[in-house]
This record gives C-alpha cells, structure tokens and sequence, in this order.
C-alpha cells in the first residue's frame, strides 16, 4: 500500500472524502485486489478522523461493492470478477439511505396491515378505498402521488387502532414522506413500476378487506421488499436527475454526528 494518508479538510463531510481517498487508492490498484485494509484504529490516525467516520467510510466502499468484511480478520479489497455497483459516492449514499427508510417501514407497515385488517371497520375501508384512488388521481392530475400515497398507508395505520402506532408514524413523517417522494419518483419513470405499485397496493386492501391478518401482513412486506428491488434497479441517470437531490435531506439526516 502506498504512503500514509493525509489528514482531511473540514470543507465537506469526512466520511465522504475518506471513502473517496480509498476508492482512489483501490481503483488505481495501489491497494489490489484480496489485500487487506489497515485496521480502523490506523485509518483513523492517517486520516486524523474518528473511526466513527472511518466506519461510515468503510460502508460507503461496501455499497460500491470495492470492500468485503471477513468476520474476525478485517476488510479485504474485493476480488477480480466482483463487479461494483454503478453508483458513485453520492449515489451510494442516496440510495443507502432511502433503502434504509424503506426497511424502517417494512417493519412498521407490516405490524401495522396485520392489526387493520383484525380491527378494521367498514368506515375504514371506506377510507382506505378512497386514499388509494386518491393516488390514482394525483397522477392522472400529473402530480407525484407523494402526499397521498402517505395519507393511504396513514388510513391503514388509522385501522389499526393503535394510536401509539399513528403517533409513530407522524414522528417519522418527514423521513417517510422523503423517502417516499424518491421512490415514487423512481417507480414513474417505469411503467412496470408504477403498475407494480398499484398491484401491490390493491393486495394489501384486499387482505384487510377480507380480514385476513397473515396475508396483509404478507401483502405490506412484500410491497416494501419490492420497493427496495425497484431502488436497487434505479440507473445512474435517475440519480443524476432526481433521486440523489430528493434523498439529500435523508442522506443529511443520516450522517453521524464526529466529536
């Protein structure tokens, strides 16, 4: 490996340009292919960081599919024939984040389409009908089907009858309803996708209609498993156009905080 690295400059965030100094040194082959990283503690005394960021740093890499962790022995520079996700540093973390989010509300949402469709009134699916047809118009309108497709996964969680849930939800508004704007935006510029999504919507209605707890919770999971998949086939040109600006406020939010 080559000599020792500088320390950083506070003009942008340090896990970014730690990642970026690696990925240099990987994709020049000045550290190769199996060779093994130097430990974290190390990072962090060459890059004058804490190894909080080197962390981060190390992840964003693992993102890009350039490092692999080997439990008990260290990080290892991918081997030949590993091809790296097409995603460079912002991208990666844009992407890492709403992925992220997205994971959050597959455990939430699940638990959430179990109970409504336990507990769920005629009233409810009155509401429910109604939030996913208010989709369906916001499009047709031209408009991104954001807020309402917010306010339909929000009557479901008001069927449920849990209003810690409702209260939890609302808390994670502002993540969610971001995360939401870069899937949706993502999901319409496919038509596949956008049919994916209301497919998957009218499975979930359908099994809390029905009253069948293990399939709502089925139908929610699944909708969020696909959502992910249609991040992870996003191409590069979405990030460059949109996805990467929508998510800024997450990828913000998600950075961790370096005494």
């Amino acid at each position: 490996m080559s000599a020792p690295f500088s320390a950083l400059k506070p003009s942008a965030r340090l896990s970014d340009q730690v990642a970026s100094a690696l990925e240099a040194e990987i994709r020049a082959g000045r550290i190769q292919a199996a060779e093994k990283l130097p430990t974290e503690a190390v990072l962090a005394q060459q890059f004058q960081v804490s190894r909080t960021v080197v962390r981060e740093a190390i992840s964003r890499l693992k993102s890009l599919g350039l490092v692999d962790s080997r439990q008990g022995s260290g990080v290892y520079v991918q081997a030949p024939g590993i091809e790296p996700l097409q995603f460079d540093l912002p991208h990666a973390a844009s992407r890492e984040a709403v992925m992220q989010i997205v994971e959050v509300r597959r455990a939430l949402e699940s638990e959430v389409a179990e109970l409504a469709a336990q507990r769920r009134t005629s009233d409810d699916i009155t509401a429910i009908r109604q939030a996913m047809q208010g989709i369906a118009d916001a499009v047709r309108a031209g408009r991104d089907g954001v807020e309402e497709d917010v306010l339909f996964h929000r009557a479901i969680a008001h069927a449920a009858g849990n209003p810690f849930m409702i209260s939890t939800l609302d808390y994670l508004a502002q993540f969610l309803k971001g995360a939401t704007r870069v899937t949706r935006a993502n999901e319409a510029r496919r038509a596949d996708f956008a049919d994916a999504v209301t497919y998957e919507h009218l499975q979930i209605v359908a099994a809390i209609e029905a009253g069948d707890p293990a399939a709502a919770r089925g139908a929610a999971a699944q909708h969020m498993k696909n959502a992910l998949a249609r991040i992870a086939q996003a191409d590069p040109v979405f990030w460059d156009q949109d996805g990467a600006r929508l998510a800024q406020p997450l990828v913000a939010a998600s950075a961790p905080s370096v005494f």
